[in-house]
């Protein structure tokens, strides 16, 4: 037994009984206070802790020009990762720093690297980590108004901000989230709540949706308890953009049927391909049989600081709800999503609610708070990692950088067909599609082919990229997003194809 459990046992045997002495409370919270100060570290310590932490990661961003963008090592268990095992034992940094680079930095993708080509990218910008470093220190509840009024006019200003993006002009209310699943979810059930759907509504309430819409949305919707809710799958056109058209015949038959329109989702850039739908028809639609019309812009909303977004993503403005993702267009650390609702009212209703113990808080309530717009109450100050580099860079970097990403896809979207390779529609943002048709071969043959590629270009590891199926044909995924690639990124992509196409064909 250890030296306190005995302490504490010797001032209250077990057969002493439950009320102890007021002296005999005191001894025990003076020795234990002593015991419990291990955790406020000194100025000294905490400078050493800041030392070998900068070093780790000051190694780890000088070599990320080198690192490779994927690696295998690290998927089968060793007997090192007992390390991952908590205990009452200590370790120093010393001993921690190597299992970090060996065990966790060198597994998996390296979303850092401007290799990393596949899903989403963003790349985690440093600046966003400072602010990270402060609101964890300073440990700023950002939950309500009355906690930290300071905190919540910078994430309401980061709103204000991206609402002028999209088109919102007032009484417009959002959220800063952890990502573009919850923030789907803040708006789904935004939605739910406005159109006033119960349960004995949902076996009649029409959800329209591609199959090119991020399986989030699927999940909002099962979570938000609307899984009986007929979901109708509208065709593509050949860009792989929701047809407007088909749309509308679906709900004017689904009306003759008794079925209630309820909410339609579009893309404003989809996951799979890139492609915006056409959100300016959808709206007219959406409007016109009185729909909740949801964006998801998780992927592309960003996009909008520049002028070609502007055009591409023209009519979002007349959604209901859109969804934004700093943590890929705005190149933020994975964790930073954001909604936005064009009626406050709407998130009020679906998601303030009211607690005696939370009374304190109405007493100054000068704007809302984060946690009556969203399902969060106890949340992470998260607004600090958006609005430090954008405050210390301004928004041109991140513009340039944007309109770089559209330019780099297009250069691939050429380079690739100069190899042969099939590549769908252009580019309507970043992502290209590709794939190689195998001579005088069947589709099952081609799809191996193409997987084969993906494994060569994983194994080589310099370039990572992803892959999708459309229909049944097996498509290469090549994302252009982190504000770490660059030109030499997407030639040695372009390289290490050729190199497989020169051994297999």
């Amino acid at each position: 037994m250890d030296p306190l459990s005995n302490f504490l046992l010797s001032v209250n045997p077990p057969n002493y009984p439950l009320m102890e002495t007021l002296e005999q409370l005191i001894q025990k919270i003076h020795y234990i206070e002593k015991e419990s100060r291990r955790l406020e570290v000194s100025q000294t310590l905490r400078q050493k802790l800041m030392h070998r932490t900068h070093e780790f990661t000051e190694e780890f961003l000088n070599k990320l020009p080198v690192s490779p963008a994927y690696s295998e090592e690290g998927y089968i268990r060793t007997a090192e990762d007992d390390f991952f095992e908590i205990g009452e034992e200590t370790s120093t940094l010393d001993e921690i720093a190597p299992f970090l680079h060996n065990r966790v930095l060198k597994a998996g993708f390296n979303s850092a690297s401007g290799g990393y080509l596949g899903y989403i990218p963003g790349g985690g910008i440093y600046e966003a980590a400072l602010g990270d470093y402060v609101a964890a220190v300073t440990n700023i509840y950002a939950g309500i108004f009355h906690a930290s009024p300071g905190a919540v006019r910078m994430e309401n200003a980061l709103i204000r901000w991206a609402a002028g993006l999209v088109g919102y002009d007032e009484n417009f209310g959002g959220n800063l989230t952890s990502g573009g699943s919850l923030a789907n979810l803040i708006a789904i059930s935004a939605a739910r709540t406005t159109k006033g759907i119960k349960g004995r509504d949902l076996h009649r309430s029409v959800i329209y949706t591609t199959l090119h819409t991020h399986h989030s949305n699927q999940k909002a919707i099962k979570i938000c308890g609307m899984e009986e809710c007929p979901i109708h799958y509208i065709d593509l056109d050949r860009n792989y953009r929701l047809d407007a058209v088909h749309l509308e015949e679906r709900v004017k038959q689904d009306i003759s049927q008794g079925l209630r329109p309820f909410l339609v989702v579009g893309n404003g850039g989809s996951t799979n391909q890139g492609a915006v739908d056409p959100l300016d028809e959808i709206s007219r639609i959406a409007s016109e049989y009185q729909m909740w019309f949801h964006v998801d812009g998780a992927y592309g909303g960003f996009f909008l600081i520049t002028e070609y977004g502007k055009e591409k993503l023209k009519g979002i403005n007349k959604a209901d709800s859109v969804v934004l993702d700093p943590h890929k267009g705005l190149f933020l650390p994975y964790g930073t999503g954001m909604v936005l609702v064009r009626d406050v009212r709407h998130l009020l209703a679906a998601h303030s609610f009211e607690a005696h113990y939370m009374q304190d808080a109405r007493e100054h309530q000068e704007e809302y708070s984060p946690a009556e717009l969203s399902p969060e109450l106890s949340r992470h100050f998260r607004g600090l990692r958006m609005w430090l580099p954008l405050k210390l860079h301004g928004i041109e970097p991140f513009r340039i950088n944007l309109e770089e990403k559209i330019l780099l896809a297009r250069y691939f979207y050429y380079k690739i067909r100069e190899l042969g390779f099939d590549t769908g529609p252009f580019p309507d943002l970043s992502i290209v599609g590709f794939r190689y048709i195998v001579p005088n071969a069947d589709l099952e043959v081609s799809n191996a082919w193409n997987a084969n590629l993906v494994k060569y270009i994983h194994k080589d590891g310099q370039v990572f990229v992803s892959s999708t199926y459309i229909g049944d044909i097996y498509v290469i995924r090549c994302a252009v997003l982190s504000f770490r690639t660059h030109k030499e990124h997407i030639d040695k992509l372009l390289e290490v194809t050729e190199n497989y196409l020169k051994i297999h064909s």
